[in-house]
């Protein structure tokens, strides 16, 4: 994910799974809007899963696990085909 401009913002201890952060459009490290990447590694099918969705603005809410991202779109879709040509796949 470094590669395709990411950061690791967290991992899960317990499932391993990856959170990693890249700001879209001229955003600052820590700033909106930004692309969000949940990565994890899927032991029965032996494959990377990565849920990718676009984070517009800081949530107003205190749910830890609620947010509003969007998970299509342009924005969207151009990513997938950059991460794609990134990695080769």
């Amino acid at each position: 994910m470094r590669n395709c401009g990411y950061f690791l913002e967290k991992q899960d201890p317990q499932t391993g799974e990856m959170a990693f952060l890249r700001p879209a459009g001229g955003a600052s490290r820590s700033g909106y809007p930004r692309f969000h990447i949940y990565a994890r590694y899927d032991t029965v099918t032996q494959e990377t899963v990565i849920n990718l969705h676009l984070d517009q603005k800081k949530p107003v809410y205190k749910s830890a696990t609620a947010h509003a991202g969007e998970y299509d779109g342009a924005l969207v879709e151009a990513e997938v085909e950059r991460i794609k040509n990134i990695l080769g796949s």
